[in-house]
């Protein structure tokens, strides 16, 4: 027990408590820094959008991922500081890491993939937060785009976190017009031209009313028949992720344009699914 009474117990608090003094002061540094420059990132992403007329979703994402890699890169920095605090030889611990990287870099192909694969997705701008999209069998809105993953909200509220070496193809559906399609089934025996005209009147109308439609509704046509019954085809181009809405305004505004024109109050018309 002589070690124990060796001990210059004063030194030794003094010791700790300056130790514990820089970990704090680190600490707090690194927590201003942060907060700093994440408020810098997002001023001057939301200049540049001014400035470059970027889109709302290009901004964000690329937002996102430069908050992301400042982020990683302090906190390294960070670490490097608080290891020098405890007189850890930062540099050789660098070196050690790296010799045990290059030893499991064989079982690593699928994060080198993701970063790869997520390089070029952001570099050719396929996708930007806000995209409707399907991708990697995932149909839903694009939260967040970044090197590894990309996060999908389905429609049903499901978060989906999807590594991009899975995103082997990706269909965006917001880049452009939407297309609003609405099938109405009438009877075979019913007049085709007076039913075409009472739908193309609605469509007329809803046009009038509506500012999200851009194109159209318009009647194209005849879209199948079979013994019983014929199949009328509405089109619209909307915009944005408006197209679900109109849909269900057309239908709701052509049942009860063909409920009201009916001569035989016998008679049902009926929607039939998309196709």
């Amino acid at each position: 027990m002589d070690w124990i009474e060796n001990i210059n117990w004063e030194q030794l608090l003094l010791d700790t408590g300056f130790i514990l003094l820089k970990l704090i002061g680190t600490l707090i540094v690194f927590y201003i820094v942060r907060a700093i420059g994440k408020r810098f990132i997002r001023n001057s992403f939301s200049k540049a959008q001014v400035k470059k007329k970027m889109s709302a979703g290009r901004t964000k994402t690329l937002q996102s991922l430069t908050i992301s890699t400042f982020s990683y890169a302090l906190l390294f920095v960070t670490l490097v500081v608080v290891l020098g605090i405890f007189d850890i030889n930062a540099t050789g611990l660098v070196a050690g890491a790296g010799v045990v990287g290059l030893a499991i870099g064989f079982g690593a192909q699928g994060l080198v993939s993701d970063v790869v694969t997520g390089f070029f997705l952001l570099l050719e701008k396929q996708v930007d937060v806000g995209d409707y999209v399907t991708a990697a069998g995932y149909d839903g809105v694009v939260e967040d785009v970044g090197l590894r993953t990309m996060q999908i909200r389905s429609f049903d509220g499901t978060l989906n976190y999807v590594p991009n070496r899975e995103v082997t193809s990706l269909s965006n559906h917001t880049r452009g017009n939407m297309q609003a399609l609405v099938d109405i089934v009438i009877p075979y025996s019913d007049n085709i031209d007076e039913a075409v005209g009472i739908i193309q009147t609605v469509c007329d109308e809803m046009k009038e009313m509506n500012s999200k439609i851009v194109e159209g509704p318009n009647v194209i046509g005849v879209q199948t028949f079979d013994t019983a019954a014929v199949t009328l085809r509405v089109i619209a181009k909307t915009e944005m992720m408006e197209q679900w809405a109109i849909e269900r305004d057309l239908r709701k505004a052509i049942k009860e344009a063909l409920d009201a024109n009916q001569d035989d109050p016998e008679k049902t018309y009926a929607e039939q699914p998309q196709g």
